[in-house]
């Protein structure tokens, strides 16, 4: 049950309104289309938000990503499906979603392998949609909205 609708108070709604169009700039990069939903999921796993879940794996499903795949999110780092790359970008999702309880945060062996397999405007999506990512995570899991009731490309 929601606590409180983002969209039915005057603030909150504009605010969801001006965050959705920022959002649109990453949409829109170089940054692949899967990589940027295996990030949306990852994140949203750690920060528990069943909304960002159910959206962004429905989404990425409809978009052709495969089952296995995206039931090996979570376990990423003990898996043989995801290219170093994609690796390397959920890494980067890992330490920037977790920088509370890491020391000393983004680790120079992930940065190097971002570095590796991405250029200034990729990386400049995906630094862009990780705080996005977990911004919305928070608005939801705040806010109280829950998942199970996305349809693909419903927003």
């Amino acid at each position: 049950m929601t606590r409180f609708n983002m969209f039915e108070n005057e603030l909150a709604g504009k605010f969801i309104k001006r965050f959705t169009a920022a959002s649109r700039l990453i949409d829109d990069s170089t940054l692949p289309k899967a990589t940027q939903e295996l990030v949306k999921i990852r994140a949203s796993q750690i920060n528990h938000c069943g909304m960002c879940l159910d959206m962004h794996t429905k989404d990425a499903a409809a978009a052709g990503e495969t089952s296995v795949r995206l039931a090996l999110v979570a376990a990423w780092k003990e898996s043989t499906v995801f290219t170093d790359a994609e690796r390397a970008a959920l890494a980067l999702t890992e330490e920037g979603t977790r920088l509370a309880d890491a020391s000393p945060g983004i680790s120079e062996d992930t940065w190097a392998q971002v570095r590796k397999h991405y250029d200034d405007d990729q990386i400049g999506a995906l630094i862009s949609l990780i705080a996005t990512i977990n911004t919305w995570n928070r608005l939801n899991v705040i806010s109280g909205v829950t998942g199970g009731d996305y349809v693909p490309g419903q927003w």
